[in-house]
């Protein structure tokens, strides 16, 4: 599927709305959605150095996270799950499932996975009203998450969630908390802590293994299993938290031009998905009727997991 897109919406962004007579200003996405002021703990989005109640625990999430996500690890997680053999059940049934689970390394949400997936997917369909499979991507976009449950082989969280760097190559400054990869095994291989490591220029990030987590499973499960999402669609869901590359621009020296139209995509949706968290409750009978229509015309019934 080929999409055409207006260059005009990727060059605005976001518009900033001027304070006036000392009232506090809101950033408006292109449609008119409102980016809100703070998170869900009244600080600003992403902020991994404010003292908050989670603060700490979001730290050391990421050192054991960067400590871990080795290139050996990663091959042995792709070598396991690419089976899918863990269960077989619908879209829907994953998404009532996913809202067992919480997000330890998310400093912005201690909601239910759930409400997050309905409230990005809500955000976007107001904006792109005629983009359908970017609001099924925004509803699926984080059920790898299932990786924590018991039926899937119940991973840590540092194996699942937080932000995605390659593997391979040296560790860019940019990624989180980069300060604790120097306990990774591959920080002093003289193999991988080059800039272009096992890789080459432009060699395409689908020739890129990324640290292991939810993002690279949907994608693997969305793939194998057929679905008629477009490539961007697809893009979205493996790279949505590979913040480096499409918040910093890091790594883009092993980008195709493939990856170079996909991300525009993706930096449209992450400000959906980074700013659409909060704590207001989308009515799931409302809208389930839709997202089911957009599951069946886009996934078989069942999927393997």
């Amino acid at each position: 599927m080929t999409i055409i897109v207006d260059q005009n919406q990727f060059e605005n962004g976001a518009e900033e709305q001027k304070p006036r007579n000392g009232e506090e200003s809101e950033l408006v996405l292109d449609g008119g959605f409102c980016i809100p002021h703070a998170n869900s703990f009244g600080h600003n989005f992403r902020d991994y150095e404010v003292e908050s109640e989670r603060q700490k625990g979001v730290e050391n999430f990421y050192r054991t996270n960067h400590n871990n996500q080795t290139v050996d690890f990663v091959k042995r997680m792709r070598e396991e799950y690419e089976k899918l053999d863990k269960v077989e059940m619908s879209i829907w049934e994953c998404c009532e499932l996913l809202n067992q689970v919480v997000d330890e390394s998310d400093p912005d949400l201690d909601e239910p996975q759930i409400e997050h997936l309905l409230q990005t997917a809500e955000a976007i369909r107001k904006d792109y009203p005629d983009q359908d499979w970017l609001h099924l991507t925004a509803l699926i976009h984080d059920l790898g998450k299932v990786l924590l449950h018991p039926s899937f082989g119940e991973l840590p969280q540092w194996a699942v969630v937080g932000d995605t760097f390659p593997v391979g190559c040296a560790f860019d400054k940019s990624v989180v908390h980069n300060k604790y990869f120097v306990e990774n095994p591959d920080y002093n291989n003289s193999i991988y802590n080059t800039e272009y490591g096992i890789y080459s220029e432009h060699c395409g990030l689908d020739n890129v293994m990324m640290s292991w987590g939810h993002d690279d499973y949907m994608y693997l499960v969305a793939k194998e299993n057929g679905t008629s999402l477009p490539s961007a669609g697809l893009f979205i869901i493996r790279y949505h938290s590979f913040y480096a590359l499409h918040r910093s621009e890091a790594y883009k020296h092993l980008m195709n031009e493939e990856d170079v139209d996909n991300l525009k995509w993706l930096q449209i949706f992450n400000k959906y998905d980074l700013y659409s968290k909060s704590n207001v409750r989308v009515n799931v009978g409302n809208v389930k009727p839709y997202y089911q229509s957009l599951i069946e015309k886009y996934f078989p019934a069942k999927l393997r997991w």
